[in-house]
């Protein structure tokens, strides 16, 4: 298998930052990347502050944490992110945005570089298509947030090797995760049935079968979820799950997939969730209120 040890994660946001952190608290050296360097110094306080938060609840020792961090280095330049070992993409959930990411990327990958993608449901095999190595390439997808998450779900493309995926199994799980093979359908296994449930519990806002209180109630006491789906949502960012849905609607032509109008208009309306600090909470007070 092609050995690792130094990955490039393309992208500081929320999955950036979450999935840099766990790679570095797995003894690797990360290069992380974003197009705004201002982003950066942010981007390694929120890993810095995690990581306190992990040695405050006693699930890191204060020298992991330490090493970790040391671990992380922050670049502008593609060129240093491409010579890395793996780079991980971490571009917003748009397939344009991704191809043009790779268009600016390619050139710098060094020979043996693999490829991945956190996309959390965009075709693998026509994302690798955009690039000069489809044989080195897979969906790498993290939960969030990474650090805490134990699942990742690996996708093939059509033309990803035997050796890049038993890598990338190998990788996922010298980071402590456990690893679930998908097939490239749009939204592959945890968002093809976790998002559409979201979007159904935006329905029952919409027709007002329930509030948004009682909705996360309902599914927090009634089926023993550790969150609702509107608050999920919030989590996961409106913008993101409604990206999600499109991908699956315009993927499978089911009309079951439709995304929600109400969704449709929090995103319009810049409601994204947590991220924007409104959705179907107002996260402006101490604590989350409902908006409907």
């Amino acid at each position: 298998m092609t050995t690792i040890g130094t990955v490039a994660v393309i992208g500081a946001g929320q999955m950036g930052v979450g999935i840099s952190h766990a790679v570095a608290l797995g003894g690797y050296s990360v290069r992380l990347y974003d197009i705004a360097a201002a982003r950066l110094p942010v981007a390694v306080g929120e890993i810095a502050a995690n990581l306190a938060r992990q040695v405050g609840k006693g699930t890191v020792t204060q020298a992991d944490a330490d090493a970790a961090l040391a671990r992380i280095q922050t670049t502008d330049s593609l060129a240093e992110a491409g010579s890395a070992d793996l780079v991980i993409e971490v571009a917003v959930e748009d397939e344009a945005v991704k191809k043009a990411l790779y268009a600016e990327l390619v050139p710098h990958l060094a020979a043996h570089t693999l490829l991945a993608s956190n996309t959390s449901s965009i075709s693998i095999t026509r994302l690798a298509s955009a690039t000069d190595r489809a044989d080195r390439f897979i969906g790498l997808h993290f939960m969030k947030p990474a650090p805490v998450m134990g699942l990742v779900e690996i996708i093939r493309g059509i033309a990803t090797s035997a050796d890049t995926y038993d890598t990338a199994v190998a990788f996922a799980e010298s980071l402590g995760k456990t690893t679930t093979n998908a097939e490239d359908f749009p939204a592959f296994i945890v968002n093809r049935i976790l998002v559409p449930m979201m979007n159904e519990a935006i329905f029952t806002l919409y027709e007002g079968v329930g509030d948004v209180a009682s909705i996360d109630k309902a599914l927090k006491l009634g089926a023993n979820h550790p969150m609702g789906p509107l608050e999920l949502a919030d989590f996961m960012g409106l913008d993101v799950v409604l990206a999600i849905m499109n991908v699956l609607y315009d993927g499978l032509a089911d009309s079951k997939y439709r995304p929600c109008p109400l969704l449709v208009k929090y995103v319009e309306a810049g409601w994204l969730g947590r991220k924007s600090g409104r959705g179907f909470y107002d996260y402006s007070g101490p604590s989350p209120v409902p908006t409907r």
